[in-house]
This record gives structure tokens, sequence and C-alpha cells, in this order.
């Protein structure tokens, strides 16, 4: 009995898994996948006198990205229901920051969430595609875009970025398990996380995000989380597939935003 548990929950995950790698469009792959369950977790706030010298290399090499240098306060509405998202710019600044640029931008309003997996079990809501808002763009093609920056017009793309607990700065580029780090994310997968879904590429994040509907550990380490809902979680719960976000906004933080440069 205990094997055909195991068995069944070793093929839940493939499926799971399988669900969330997607690739993108032409050459590229995009960042498009889901994550898996896992309990909420505090903060750790470090107390390093200095950033290490990989955390001022990163900090170079991303410099060109936007930041947020603390906490802020996303209010996403969806069936005229309010989702009070509160992003964690300590933790997952370039994470929290991008999400913040994408908002300030209103490149999430009119976006539909095109995956919602709920079974066999609840797992997660995922939208942020920019495709979506054209609403002649094919429905099966959904989750294969990302944010084409103006400025390059080029995808944007940010690295994977998850802090491990009694860490002083992210891990980029790389999960935790490829980095050798043993501890687990300060920012984990509990129900309502909110979190960058990518293609296997670990750098291929762009837009698309999702929701967790229940705890999802083995996603820890894997994916980025950089916030959580706060309120509107009963909305969170009843998202369908084809609905979308009518508006995002800042309500609160901004003062903690960096557009970089």
């Amino acid at each position: 009995m205990q094997m055909q548990i195991k068995i069944q929950r070793w093929l839940f995950s493939l499926l799971i898994i399988g669900a969330l790698f997607v690739g993108g469009c032409g050459s590229s792959p995009v960042a498009n996948s889901t994550p898996t369950s896992n309990p909420a977790s505090g903060e750790n706030i470090s107390l390093s006198p200095s950033p290490s010298p990989a955390a001022v290399a990163a900090s170079s090499q991303f410099s060109n990205l936007p930041r947020l240098e603390g906490k802020a306060t996303v209010v996403m509405t969806v069936k005229g229901a309010p989702i009070t998202i509160e992003l964690d710019g300590t933790n997952a600044p370039i994470t929290a920051g991008n999400f913040v640029d994408l908002v300030q931008k209103g490149v999430y309003d009119g976006l539909v969430f095109h995956r919602v997996v709920r079974e066999p079990q609840p797992f997660v809501v995922q939208g942020g595609d920019p495709q979506g808002k054209d609403p002649k763009f094919p429905t099966a093609r959904l989750g294969t875009g990302g944010f084409l920056d103006p400025k390059t017009s080029a995808e944007r793309r940010i690295p994977l970025e998850i802090k491990a607990k009694g860490a002083a700065n992210p891990t980029y580029s790389a999960t935790l398990e490829e980095a050798g780090v043993k501890e687990k994310p300060v920012l984990m997968h509990s129900r309502g996380a909110v979190a960058m879904a990518r293609s296997q590429s670990p750098d291929s994040a762009s837009s698309q995000f999702y929701f967790t509907l229940t705890d999802v550990p083995f996603l820890d380490g894997s994916y980025a989380v950089f916030g959580y809902v706060k309120q509107g979680m009963d909305v969170v719960d009843k998202i369908e597939a084809g609905d979308r976000i009518e508006k995002a906004t800042v309500t609160q933080g901004l003062e903690n935003f960096k557009a970089g440069s």
C-alpha cells in the first residue's frame, strides 16, 4: 500500500511539472511554468554589515533591471473583486521590482488567466502572458509570451532569484539544489504564494506569474516566490481559465521602487 501511494505521488508530481514547463515562441523558451506546494515561512533578515562579492557582482550584472527595495502592495481586480498582494522586495528585489514595473506600465490590465489546475488536487492559477490582451489570439498558444520591452524591442528576462534562509543575499541564475544550497528558501510555496513562471532555463521568467492554491513544497528552491496574497484568496479560488485581470494597481510602497538603468 505504501509503495502504491509513493508511485501515485511520483506520477502526480511528473504530471504537474509537465504542466508547468512550456516552450516559448520562436527559438527561445519563455517563462511559463508553474510550481508545487509548501507551507508558509517567516522572513529571515540578514544582519551582515556589507554585501558579499557575489551579491555585488549580481547587483552590477542586473543593474539595468527594476528593483524593489522593501515592501509594496498591489491590488489586482478580477471579476470585480480585489486581490491584495504583498510583494517582498527585501528577499526578492529583482523579481518583485519587475512585477511592480509591469503593473505600473499597465501590462497586466486585461490579461487572461490561461492555466488553472485544480485536479486531481489544487495546484496553481497562472496568467500574465501579454498576448492574452488580444481577444483574437489563439487560446491554445497562450502561455508562450513575455513582456516586450519597448526600449530594446526584445523580451525582458529576469534571473531566477531565490534567497535561502540564513543567507545574506539571494542565489541567482540557478535553483538552490543546482547551487549546492541545502537550506530552504525564505519565501516558500505556501497557499497564496505569488511566483514567476518560467521555462527550463533558469533566467527565462518575464511577465507570467502564478498563485498557489495550496502548499506546494516541491517547487521550493526551484521557482522564485516574490509575494503572498494577503486578502482575496477567496477570489483566487474562484478564478477560471479565461477570466481576465481587470486592473492591477500599486497601492503602497512605490517609494521603494527603483526603475533600473
